[in-house]
């Protein structure tokens, strides 16, 4: 058993799938988000989608950090997780402006003091009034905040998004077909619009990486930070405190001198999960009829892609990018093998955009020009059923 497994999580859900089997699938089966006809328009060439996601357990990192340093600022990282974990979602169909968000916030408010909801509203305020100068608009609606001690350790932090979009604008993966290359988008760096190194992690797999990297200290003085039913010996296994400086070698994208970068484990699991949304207007805009499909490598990191392929499709990656220190980090805590690895994190590359290949040198001219890493990463070849294939320099994964 995994010790994601034995953690009480699972990075397929797959109670979550089976629950929700029976429920209406929408307009596209294949399609990233839910698509439905236009409950709220009644037009037949337009369609509804709601999403919800968040931060999941990113906040309780960010509770930690809080606590030992002193920064309050952290939560406003937060805020860009639970928003852009719902936004990237929608460009995946095709959604880049007139987005409308609600939040959803559940503390314990004898640990969560007001100060720490105001630094997260006034955090997703921001993000937004920065994604509105790129053409992506978003209304904040407000939403819902809740004392819930009895049922939040500390807190969550939710949101919800929905839009009313063209049907004929629409990515719904079912062009998708053998021949195709995959084009990756690194989730690391410092892209133009970032004001920081960002780590790659973003927000699926931090229970792992919470256990895996930090050490007992914080089972010792933070059990409001874990739950403490689970075996001692998955909680907090690793070597390192949030405050352990650590040094990296980065280059700027398009730039093959090397710098360092000295920095904090707690500042690197607490990278703000990019957003594409900038580079995703663009593309969707001036090049919609080249692209045959978009994935979010966000639960279930690099085997995302095999939930929404619309056929028996075969999917190499043999070009994916050199992996982040954080991956590595976590990997030489935990001891997990490449397989578990690939299939929990985003190892370095959280979108996928799918197309011919005399388009792909399109789609990584507009990444390079926001100062994120992108290549083709791997093809879809025809198969007899959903196959996966990560070819890495020295093993050989198949899922």
């Amino acid at each position: 058993m995994s010790l994601y497994t034995k953690r009480g999580v699972s990075a397929q859900k797959e109670e979550v799938h089976a629950a929700v089997k029976n429920l209406d699938q929408g307009l596209y089966p294949h399609a990233f988000c839910k698509v439905y006809p236009d409950f709220l328009g009644g037009d037949k060439d337009w369609v509804n989608i709601m999403h919800a996601d968040g931060a999941g357990t990113k906040s309780i990192l960010a509770y930690l950090y809080w606590k030992e340093t002193g920064d309050i600022s952290v939560w406003k990282g937060i805020a860009q997780d639970a928003i852009v974990m719902n936004l990237d979602d929608l460009l995946c169909v095709g959604i880049y402006d007139n987005i409308v968000f609600n939040s959803t916030i559940d503390r314990n408010k004898k640990l969560i003091p007001g100060i720490v909801l105001e630094q997260i509203i006034n955090g997703s305020q921001e993000l937004f009034e920065q994604l509105r100068s790129f053409g992506v608009n978003i209304h904040y609606l407000g939403g819902e905040t809740a004392d819930v001690g009895d049922v939040v350790r500390t807190i969550a932090v939710n949101g919800t998004m929905a839009s009313r979009w063209p049907k004929n604008k629409i990515i719904s993966n079912e062009k998708i077909k053998a021949g195709d290359v995959i084009v990756g988008f690194a989730s690391y760096g410092q892209s133009t619009y970032e004001t920081a190194y960002n780590s790659g992690i973003g927000s699926n797999g931090l229970s792992s990486a919470r256990h895996d990297i930090l050490s007992k200290f914080y089972a010792d003085n933070f059990k409001e930070s874990f739950d403490t039913n689970l075996p001692e010996d998955v909680v907090y296994i690793g070597k390192q405190k949030l405050t352990d400086i650590i040094t990296l070698t980065t280059h700027a994208q398009g730039d093959l001198s090397k710098s360092q970068l000295t920095t904090t484990i707690g500042q690197l699991i607490l990278s703000p999960t990019r957003t594409y949304a900038p580079l995703m207007r663009g593309l969707l805009q001036n090049h919609f009829n080249k692209i045959h499909g978009v994935i979010h490598c966000s639960g279930g990191g690099q085997t995302k892609c095999m939930k929404y392929l619309p056929g028996n499709f075969k999917i190499v990656k043999d070009n994916l990018f050199d992996t982040p220190e954080i991956f590595n980090i976590i990997k030489d805590n935990s001891g997990s093998n490449n397989k578990e690895m690939y299939e929990v994190f985003n190892m370095g590359c959280r979108l996928e955009i799918y197309c011919d290949a005399v388009d792909a040198d399109t789609m990584i001219a507009a990444a390079n020009d926001l100062g994120i890493a992108a290549q083709v990463i791997g093809r879809v070849e025809a198969g007899k059923k959903k196959e996966l294939l990560i070819n890495l320099m020295d093993e050989n994964i198949i899922y």
